[in-house]
């Protein structure tokens, strides 16, 4: 049901009608001018204009059961611990994982949509990782791709549309690490389905093999759909049932075979 429901939404969203933001309209209006009424303005320093928020009284102080939020603490902690002499990132949040590994080394960035500005420590090149990317062979001791992969050929963000666009991926992030290499990959966890034109999920029974024909798993880790990390789990003990998740997150610690 709240699949079906955010569907709908996100359908009202493509018209310009956000069903939540009229439900905090209703929901909240009265107690605005409540609030202003009570509000008594000191004129001579500051002028009042209005901008009204709604239902934000009622929220937390923020989401720390976001797959986001949580894949991105733990991954850029994993490199920090580790690091790597060189680390390319693929495709993950600039305002996110970037950002937090930014703090403390340089980190190389390659994403097929445009950024602009320059930001210290962060190095960036517009690519498109499905393409040849010969000048980037075995030139990373580590490659990450967090909540990336799964868009891959769907066109979602302005690339050519191919079903095996994730394949296409997978090939080339091989490609680019040095030997004995270290990958860091997450995506969506759940039954085997292409949402078009917004993401893959990938069950644990397709991905697996996929993963294995290239890359050693050196551990597993996954956010079930409430938000919650299990690190370092057995992968097979969820290989029938992807650990009842419908939309989790598997990330995976993975070592380039030779």
């Amino acid at each position: 049901m709240k699949q079906k429901l955010r569907i709908i939404h996100r359908y009202f969203i493509m018209i310009g009608i956000n069903l939540l933001d009229t439900k905090n309209f209703f929901l909240n209006f009265f107690w605005y001018l409540k609030c202003l009424s009570k509000f008594k303005n000191d004129k001579e320093l500051f002028e009042l204009d209005f901008w009204p928020i709604f239902g934000e009284n009622k929220i937390s102080a923020g989401s720390i059961k976001s797959h986001y939020f949580i894949q991105d603490l733990f991954v850029s902690q994993l490199i920090f611990e580790n690091s790597p002499k060189n680390i390319l990132d693929i495709g993950s949040r600039i305002d996110g994982f970037v950002a937090h590994v930014s703090t403390f080394r340089e980190i190389d960035v390659l994403d097929i949509r445009p950024l602009e500005g320059k930001i210290k420590n962060i190095n960036f090149k517009k690519h498109d990782l499905m393409n040849e990317i010969s000048s980037l062979e075995k030139k990373y001791e580590c490659v990450t791709c967090l909540h990336a992969l799964e868009h891959f050929g769907l066109g979602r963000y302005g690339d050519p549309i191919d079903p095996k666009g994730h394949l296409k991926g997978i090939k080339n992030i091989h490609k680019i690490l040095s030997k004995n290499g270290t990958c860091y990959l997450s995506f969506p966890l759940g039954r085997n389905r292409v949402e078009f034109n917004a993401h893959r999920v990938f069950s644990i029974k397709y991905i697996k093999p996929i993963l294995e024909s290239f890359f050693t798993i050196e551990s597993f880790s996954y956010i079930s759909d409430d938000g919650s990390l299990f690190e370092n789990v057995n992968i097979e003990n969820g290989k029938e049932t992807n650990f009842n998740c419908n939309y989790g997150c598997s990330i995976f610690e993975l070592k380039k075979r030779v």
